[in-house]
């Protein structure tokens, strides 16, 4: 499916907490290793780069990150912050590793190199990315789910809903 709408060199970029929400919603998880051999079947997969938090006293999620590095992902991670809210009376605040701006950054560092941009996100803030991406004549094309996609990259991209490859890409 994805083959239709892409030409050339093609880039992957994945929004790692974006997903983890549209996985959440979905009801149903991402096969990483999957995820990988269907890019590299129905693409000239140039680079599939994987952005997100990292917890390093988490073991789980570095053997995570650690796995998708020697299957073939470029993993691009931040130490996961807590950011205080006094507001939030129950908890005191919410964990953050913003990676957007790295993901954004890559994209353009890379623009000569692909054909072909895909967004494994649905965050609205990435509107400006796709509009810069177009004006150097790259096709753009979004994965993401129902509900945790915005209106701002349905207009910039082809949208395909990951039910549509589950197959493919599930566990």
């Amino acid at each position: 499916m994805i083959s239709n709408f892409v030409k050339g060199k093609t880039a992957v970029f994945i929004d790692a907490s974006n997903i983890y929400f549209s996985q959440k919603t979905l009801g149903w998880r991402i096969d990483f290793r999957k995820l990988l051999i269907y890019f590299q079947r129905n693409t000239d997969l140039f680079r599939i780069a994987f952005y997100g938090a990292l917890n390093p006293e988490n073991d789980h999620e570095r053997r995570f990150h650690d796995f998708l590095e020697i299957i073939g992902f470029v993993v691009k991670h931040k130490k996961i912050k807590f950011i205080k809210d006094a507001h939030d009376e129950k908890f005191g605040g919410h964990h953050k590793g913003n990676v957007d701006v790295d993901l954004a950054i890559d994209a353009v560092h890379f623009r000569d190199a692909y054909d072909s941009f895909i967004l494994l996100s649905g965050d609205g803030d990435f509107e400006s990315l796709l509009k810069y991406l177009k004006t150097y004549q790259k096709r753009c094309v979004v994965l993401s789910t129902k509900g945790h996609i915005s209106i701002e990259l349905i207009r910039q991209a082809k949208f395909i809903d990951f039910r549509k490859i589950k197959k493919e890409i599930s566990f």
